[in-house]
């Protein structure tokens, strides 16, 4: 305890420079509470209600505030009306651009309101909608609830100039699919097309990205744009960006240029989509470098583009980048959510050595603002700690947790699990679900896959097992996490045919279900060493669980050196239930053709029943070989 002491004196916790400045010009702007200094060490006051700045929402109030926050707490307290919109208009001129926008995300899990205030807005004449926020809409408007008013936005986008982007098209192709949205999922798909054969017509975007992509930039490529004699609009300007998002640098050089051409004036939309190319490795100095020019000029990132280059930056490992940039945005105008800054923590918790100056910054930030640290922050700080073998130190947050009334729960004790194991400290792991249960809470499933996976990972299966043994006992599942880990162990000690029992045990006894790359692995190990049966039998269990099938190595062991019984099997299995097992029966014809071995393909043809023998593809097939071999 006392060592660690001495490490959190080190431990400091500084803003970046620009985020200084921006509080420097933006204090007069900005009701700042006061704050309660965050230490993993003193357990905090707790906060009073009035400053967790949740407004109630026991009964409707109409009431007049400029600031975002307020716009969206407005709205969602009250039935969309004449009154309430009555309201709104004296917010004007505080709706920026980047204002609806935080307006917009925040209502993404009310999609009615957000339809309502989008339509309000977008016809008003102050407001003029850009890409950004046609986008943002249609993507919380992509659902069933919402599925009309989806289409007449995605109509009205549409005619105002503006295209889906793939970045916007492709999770909402992914919604409609889950849903089983068939329909819709087909008139997208039509739909974006046809934006796109459109966007190819306006052929000026194109050579303009031409031309930047396959030369350096220098007076050869300036005089080459200068000849397009290019009518300059934001929209213009965001499309030729967007397409050079492949190569940052030059999109930087093109948004330099254009910047200084006449007539043309840099604005909150064209600074963001810039940003939004910049934010990656490689272009990392000229990203803060538009940050800071926007802070100049008067802009702000919004807050759709603040989490999607964050998410950018979390995905490259660019956590002092991400950081900078929470801290940035939490001294603005748009703070980012509580789960915005859970989620930045999960993800620097995940590296080899979580970085706690960064762990701190983040939660000392979010405090500053006038915010109690919630159950998910507080577990956020406590995951880096356990992460980085801080034992001592994580219990203290544990006392800080409790104190402000959030008890341990299965999320707390798995990551003392997850690090005791990380550390091999596998006995103190296996001590820690034996206390939880003492103190009334249960182990769940992920807490027991935890500790199997840390056995695994020390290379003890067999313990692995004793504790698989008695999470099944106690009434939990393995999850297909535990599973893969061990069936990887034992395939890494050449144990298959204990890696097959095991995964079918599982399976047919305990209701577990195995990830489709474990059974992948474990179908392929089988083949190499000749076990086709337990091979066709793992497949049968992943058509059985509805699994996507795993049938190409299973063919082509079968046409290079499987029997004609082994090809009857597994068609056998695959014709159960299948509509379409002809296709299984023409991909193994012509693997058995593709290997040279007609007369198996032929043996087989004799053991099919008449309407696979008559199929047309099926005598396609046979005709052509025999064809070929008259003419040979």
């Amino acid at each position: 305890m006392n060592r660690f002491k001495a490490i959190a004196t080190n431990i400091r916790f500084f803003d970046s420079p620009l985020a200084t400045r921006v509080i420097a010009t933006r204090s007069l702007e900005l009701t700042r509470t006061q704050v309660s200094h965050f230490s993993p060490y003193i357990p905090l006051p707790l906060l009073g209600r009035s400053h967790d700045l949740r407004f109630p929402r026991t009964h409707q109030k109409l009431y007049f505030s400029s600031k975002p926050n307020s716009i969206v707490e407005l709205v969602l307290t009250n039935d969309w009306s004449q009154g309430l919109e009555h309201e709104l208009e004296k917010c004007y001129p505080s709706l920026t651009h980047e204002t609806v926008l935080y307006i917009l995300k925040r209502l993404d899990e009310n999609p009615e309101k957000a339809s309502s205030f989008f339509n309000w807005v977008s016809e008003k004449e102050w407001f003029r909608p850009s890409s950004s926020v046609f986008s943002l809409i249609v993507r919380i408007l992509a659902n069933r609830e919402t599925i009309k008013q989806f289409w007449i936005t995605l109509k009205m986008m549409k005619e105002k100039g503006f295209y889906l982007d793939g970045e916007t098209y492709k999770p909402i192709l992914a919604c409609f699919k889950r849903e089983n949205m068939n329909r819709d999922s087909a008139g997208l798909k039509n739909l974006f097309y046809l934006m796109r054969q459109e966007n190819a017509k306006q052929s000026v975007v194109t050579k303009v990205v031409d031309i930047i992509s396959r030369s350096e930039w220098g007076d050869e490529v300036k005089n080459k744009l200068a000849k397009l004699k290019i009518q300059l609009s934001d929209n213009f300007v965001i499309r030729v960006l967007k397409e050079l998002r492949i190569c940052p640098l030059k999109a930087y050089k093109f948004f330099n240029w254009i910047g200084k051409q006449s007539g043309f004036e840099h604005n909150t939309m064209t600074y963001n989509t810039i940003a939004r190319v910049l934010a990656r490795m490689g272009s990392i100095e000229e990203f803060w470098s538009i940050i800071e020019e926007m802070k100049i000029v008067g802009h702000e990132l919004d807050i759709d583009t603040y989490i999607k280059i964050s998410g950018q930056l979390q995905k490259n490992k660019l956590m002092e980048d991400a950081v900078r940039l929470y801290e940035l945005m939490m001294d603005g105008s748009y703070e980012p959510s509580v789960q915005d800054c859970s989620i930045l923590l999960n993800s620097i918790s995940e590296s080899d050595l979580p970085n706690l100056d960064l762990v701190f910054r983040v939660a000392k930030k979010y405090e500053s603002k006038g915010h109690s640290l919630s159950k998910e922050i507080y577990d956020g700080i406590h995951r880096s700690l356990t992460a980085a073998g801080k034992f001592d130190e994580a219990e203290n947050i544990v006392k800080t947790m409790r104190s402000a009334g959030y008890e341990p729960d299965n999320v707390t004790y798995s990551q003392v699990v997850f690090g005791l194991c990380k550390m091999r400290r596998l006995k103190e792991a296996c001590e820690v679900l034996e206390g939880m249960e003492s103190c009334g809470c249960i182990p769940d499933s992920k807490t027991w896959s935890i500790l199997i996976q840390g056995h695994c990972a020390a290379n003890e299966v067999d313990k692995a097992l004793l504790c698989l043994g008695k999470m099944i006992k106690k009434g939990c599942v393995a999850d297909a996490a535990a599973i893969g880990i061990l069936v990887d162990c034992f395939l890494s000690q050449k144990r298959i045919d204990d890696a097959y029992k095991l995964l079918v045990e599982l399976v047919s006894n305990s209701c577990a279900s195995p990830s489709h790359g474990t059974y992948r692995k474990l179908i392929e190990n089988l083949l190499e060493i000749g076990k086709f049966d337990k091979a066709l039998e793992l497949l049968c269990l992943m058509r059985k669980h509805k699994d996507p099938p795993f049938n190409e190595p299973v063919v082509q062991y079968i046409s290079k050196s499987g029997t004609v019984e082994d090809a009857a099997k597994f068609l056998k299995a695959w014709s159960k239930g299948s509509p379409r097992s002809h296709s299984a029966y023409l991909h193994v014809f012509e693997s058995f053709i593709g290997e040279g071995r007609l007369s198996e393909a032929k043996d087989l043809l004799g053991k099919c029943r008449s309407h696979i023998r008559r199929h047309k593809k099926i005598r396609e097939l046979f005709a052509l070989v025999e064809n070929h071999m008259s003419a040979t």
